[in-house]
């Protein structure tokens, strides 16, 4: 498929489907995506997740990182017209612990950013910041659909050969049905 977007939007949902859980308010989606990942990581016994993010893309990934326009903060502060910079202090922040992930080898941290910035992606592509075939957010774009494109592929093979990634009460939230 040569659309980045429509690549995407269809490897986010993969992704999507393979953490979601049932809705309510016991824990946000974040939060859902954070646990998913912790138990990911230890099912991940020969580091494929690790090997992905720190040899294949360190160059996109740190790209990502280094993005204001993938990381949220930077557009709250835009839309609530917030000119103290408070956001790029955060931004700072924020770089500077992904930098310390990935020099320390840390996986599960750098994961968790980025899939956050992976998700501004998504949102800014779902719900109209960047719109169809535009020039906007392609570099990006690009890198995020190879790194998902990589990743999505292990996530499901370590689901499938790993036990402790069925929780007891999980269920598909839209099962079919004949």
């Amino acid at each position: 498929m040569d659309d980045p977007a429509a690549r995407f939007i269809f490897l986010w949902i993969s992704l999507n489907a393979a953490y979601a859980r049932e809705f309510g308010h016991e824990m946000s989606e974040r939060d859902q995506a954070r646990d998913f990942i912790a138990r990911l990581l230890q099912c991940d016994k020969e580091k494929r997740i690790h090997a992905a993010l720190f040899d294949t893309f360190s160059g996109p990934i740190r790209l990502l990182i280094d993005n204001k326009f993938v990381f949220e903060p930077f557009w709250t502060a835009l839309r609530t017209h917030d000119d103290s910079e408070k956001w790029r202090e955060s931004f700072d922040a924020a770089r500077a612990l992904a930098m310390r992930a990935i020099v320390n080898g840390e996986t599960e941290l750098l994961m968790s950013i980025v899939a956050d910035r992976l998700y501004v992606l998504r949102n800014q592509l779902v719900h109209g910041g960047a719109t169809w075939n535009s020039g906007a957010n392609r570099s990006q774009l690009a890198d995020a659909v190879a790194i998902l494109s990589t990743l999505m592929p292990i996530i499901i093979e370590l689901m499938i050969d790993c036990p402790e990634m069925a929780l007891e009460n999980d269920r598909i939230n839209y099962p079919w049905i004949r």
